[in-house]
């Protein structure tokens, strides 16, 4: 069987955990020739039946395939709505046996190895291997393949925006905005433009500890004060650093409808988040309802099966919410308790203002005046993140929250989450804002471990 086509300038040949990733993988080489080995087809039959977003996306890859299949068989070039050609090679048992001892097994990487040195041997033709499986590409680099990692939404995370800035103006300028409410600053003295909704940090060079806190307003592009706090906070927290001071202003503005919120463990993401989120629905009655989710994924071995009801399996996963509602109603201590007591959060779920659910049925909803809060969305796909954030019906907010450096799904890194990816393309939206939050306020001995260990 003849691998090769004459016009081939380079042949993609994508791993299983690429389609999974992102279901519109196979469209986004444009120009080039995407080769899909049978094994990775026999893998998404097996993917297909999963019930949450790993099993949609085989479903969907499934289904963009056999529209395909319509145009042509599948075994030859079938040409690509963006330029280039889609082919499905089946794997030789020859050329799996020729592979090295330790690889001559019936696996499935090895499968899709054998695919991509039978075409580099048979092809005149750049042959590149793509996976998000790290060791995949170490052995494929062993045996002189190309490989690269899926990167079309990889962030470069070192140099993701903060969200921050500080500028040196002079006295006059910060008075200005005290008096007025508003003030511009000289594009001269800026070493690269604000952006909107970014939070800045004025300080007068005549006197560096005199500064003010303000945020670039979208529609004006002028620097406004933060907003004024309650007196007792917002419910009943209180920032303790600049950062938090910044990110409370940006998820209390009802004209930002979405907000990220980036930071190590203990920085306060998710307390500042639900915080604001009690307060616009319990006290200002800006939204209809406060919801809270986030993807179940567990940090280590799974413990399996949990027996009980649907809350009984889902109180491990939202554990951590629950402490944060603790704290803020000062109601983690049930003792000495009346007999039909209810703490605090679930009160809230008894009158509508409050539901707490995983992502996993997220998709089909349409969720009109809701203050939407995302946890740990560093271990979603940028896919998953599209899909959420195309939820939100009218007058519905949503955060997302997360640390990039703390991922427990394998398919995503710091670079190629999805939380990272929607602040790199959303920086720019009137709509949108985002903080990274640095500075670690749950303890002294989490903040020591955070930065020793």
């Amino acid at each position: 069987m003849e691998l090769c086509v004459s016009f081939m300038r380079k042949s993609f040949v994508l791993d299983t955990n690429v389609l999974l990733h992102d279901p519109a993988a196979m469209m986004k080489f444009e120009g080039q020739d995407v080769i899909l080995p049978i094994t990775v087809i026999e893998e998404l039959d097996r993917f297909k039946k999963q019930p949450e977003m790993t099993g949609r996306n085989a479903r969907q890859v499934s289904r963009t395939l056999d529209e395909l299949r319509k145009t042509g068989h599948l075994t030859e070039p079938v040409a690509l709505p963006h330029g280039g050609t889609l082919r499905v090679v089946l794997c030789r048992r020859e050329t799996l046996k020729a592979l090295p001892a330790e690889l001559d097994r019936d696996y499935g990487d090895n499968a899709i190895l054998a695919v991509a040195l039978e075409l580099q041997r048979d092809c005149d033709c750049q042959v590149v291997m793509v996976s998000k499986d790290t060791n995949l590409r170490i052995k494929a680099d062993a045996l002189g393949l190309d490989a690269e990692d899926y990167e079309t939404d990889k962030v470069d995370f070192s140099d993701l925006y903060g969200g921050t800035a500080e500028v040196w103006v002079d006295p006059e300028t910060i008075d200005h905005l005290f008096k007025t409410g508003a003030t511009e600053i000289n594009p001269a003295q800026l070493q690269k433009p604000l952006l909107p909704n970014e939070a800045v940090t004025l300080i007068n060079q005549s006197n560096p500890t005199h500064t003010a806190l303000g945020i670039v307003e979208a529609s004006t592009r002028k620097i406004v004060p933060l907003t004024k706090l309650p007196y007792g906070g917002v419910s009943r927290i209180q920032p303790r650093n600049r950062e938090q001071q910044f990110a409370l202003d940006l998820l209390l503005r009802d004209d930002i409808q979405l907000v990220t919120l980036v930071g190590k463990a203990g920085t306060g993401k998710t307390l500042l988040a639900i915080a604001a989120g009690l307060q616009k629905v319990a006290d200002e009655h800006i939204y209809s309802r406060l919801l809270i989710s986030r993807p179940v994924i567990p940090m280590g071995k799974d413990l399996g099966y949990l027996p009980g009801d649907v809350n009984d399996k889902l109180t491990p996963w939202m554990q951590p919410l629950y402490d944060n509602f603790d704290l803020i109603f000062g109601t983690a201590d049930t003792s000495n308790k009346p007999l039909h007591w209810r703490r605090g959060h679930e009160e809230l779920i008894e009158h509508g203002l409050l539901q707490i659910e995983p992502l996993t049925y997220i998709r089909g909803r349409t969720l009109p005046k809701q203050f939407f809060v995302v946890d740990e969305a560093q271990n979603l796909t940028p896919h998953e993140v599209k899909t959420i954030l195309t939820r939100a019906g009218e007058g519905t907010k949503i955060i997302l929250t997360g640390d990039p450096e703390q991922i427990d799904n394998p398919y995503v890194d710091a670079s190629s989450n999805g939380l990272t990816y929607a602040v790199e393309r959303f920086k720019h939206e009137a709509i949108a804002a985002h903080i990274t939050l640095s500075r670690g306020e749950r303890s002294p001995l989490a903040e020591r471990a955070t930065k020793l260990l």
